[in-house]
């Protein structure tokens, strides 16, 4: 009984700190502490995709472009801090009130309310912004690979401040920012639209205006592979966008001060896995059955294509609906890979594929498991979103080419962007201009003796 007794005593003992804790935090202060907690952490899963992103672009372009674009992945993603700071937040957020953009102006953290015992604003706005950006860069990192290996890096991140800047938060007010989709009753939970195919757009347009890749399209319709240089780094970078899109997908819940958004959470990260899944398996499938080899990359892009269809909707699926709407995914990534390729678009790492395509389809299939969701609706959102994706994005991309220039020399592509652009490379041991998946050719050649080599038939695997 005496041990019984000193037992409950402890007990009671160690309470007493969280029980008064508890009465001097009232629930109003605790849910606010709670969601500014999850907009950090969930942001900063985010922001970890930019990681996975210069993995897997890395590990699918060439040798000689690899530090290129890993250079690329880490400034833009600063542009998109400072873009997003400056114009971009109070653009796509300072009273949009159901109209086309918000205001131009540098944005700036008011907590007076909270720090005052007010917490009715339910986090703190820095978490918000930083929230919100992360996403921003997010939509940016879908444009680097697809117009991967003859972009010039300058131009590339010309590009980038407009799109961070200007296009990105005024299409995102519209739906994200109480303009003229979200009155409409416009449904894209975590940004299939709003920001995949908003970066898929943007991408489209510039791989048509800045053309293929040399040696990648030959004569009667052949296509001419150019593997990649490093497939584990590129799966490496695909388990870090899938681990981040927990953060992408979860964090966009808005809260985590409640039950019923813990709960909500709980729904959106198991939806956004077993579409993963889903994706990824079925792509599987279908190239072994098309083409009776499985390629990794498709394996890879397959799980990306079932994270991008479970963006517009992951709280409303059950995880067998979900596991089905990413499989969708993946087969239409298989399908969309050649297509692409038929029209002569040259997409180094399957981006348009995987965002746009994909991140259409997820959009429209929101008001499958979701009934207070629109077909018509949504259609009309992913409509007027790429029209003016496209029209904006062609400005930029056009006054760029016809002024500084977009493309670098058939010279410098052939020496690889590396060299020529950066001055470094990212495999210094292998020495000479690297073609296909890293073979070397001595320094000796000449461009035209390497463009001859380039423009030899290479058989199709």
């Amino acid at each position: 009984m005496k041990t019984l007794i000193s037992i409950l005593a402890t007990g009671l003992l160690l309470g007493l700190p969280a029980l008064a804790l508890a009465e001097d935090a009232p629930v109003s202060e605790m849910s606010y502490i709670l969601n500014t907690f999850s907009f950090l952490i969930m942001g900063v899963l985010v922001m970890w995709m930019a990681a996975g992103f210069a993995m897997l672009e890395s590990g699918l372009v060439r040798s000689k472009n690899v530090a290129t674009i890993c250079l690329k992945n880490i400034s833009m993603f600063g542009i998109a801090g400072i873009l997003f700071y400056v114009v971009g937040y109070n653009l796509m957020y300072a009273g949009v009130d159901g109209g086309f953009m918000g205001s131009f102006g540098l944005w700036s953290a008011d907590d007076t309310a909270a720090l005052a015992g007010d917490y009715s604003g339910g986090y703190s706005a820095a978490s918000d912004w930083f929230f919100q950006m992360v996403f921003c860069g997010a939509a940016c990192s879908v444009v680097s690979g697809c117009v991967a290996e003859r972009i010039k890096l300058w131009s590339f991140l010309a590009f980038c401040v407009f799109l961070t800047g200007i296009i990105y938060p005024i299409q995102g007010s519209w739906g994200w920012g109480g303009g003229w989709l979200s009155e409409m009753g416009f449904s894209d939970y975590a940004g299939s639209t709003i920001v995949h195919s908003v970066g898929g757009w943007a991408a489209l347009t510039g791989a048509i205006i800045l053309g293929a890749r040399k040696g990648k399209y030959g004569k009667n319709g052949r296509v001419n592979p150019l593997p990649g240089s490093n497939i584990p780094m590129a799966t490496l970078g695909t388990f870090v966008l899938w681990m981040g899109w927990y953060g992408f997908n979860g964090g966009s819940v808005l809260a985590l001060g409640d039950a019923a958004s813990a709960i909500e959470m709980s729904n959106v990260m198991v939806n956004t896995n077993m579409a993963a899944c889903g994706g990824m398996i079925t792509a599987m499938i279908m190239v072994q059955l098309i083409y009776k080899k499985v390629d990794v990359t498709m394996g890879l892009n397959g799980a990306l294509a079932g994270l991008v269809s479970i963006t517009a909707g992951p709280a409303t699926p059950s995880p067998g609906a979900a596991t089905l709407i990413g499989a969708v995914g993946g087969i239409l990534v298989v399908l969309a890979v050649p297509f692409f390729d038929k029209l002569k678009i040259d997409d180094v790492v399957g981006a348009l594929s995987v965002h746009l395509v994909c991140g259409i389809w997820g959009t429209l299939a929101v008001p499958i498991t979701d009934s207070e969701a629109s077909f018509v609706t949504q259609l009309i959102g992913v409509l007027a979103t790429g029209a003016f994706v496209i029209v904006s994005s062609s400005i930029v991309w056009l006054a760029l080419k016809y002024s500084v220039g977009i493309r670098v020399s058939e010279e410098e592509e052939l020496i690889g962007c590396d060299k020529s652009e950066i001055g470094m490379e990212a495999y210094p041991d292998f020495q000479g201009v690297s073609i296909g998946g890293g073979s070397g050719i001595p320094a000796s050649y000449t461009a035209a003796s390497v463009a001859a080599k380039v423009s030899q038939p290479v058989k199709q695997v």
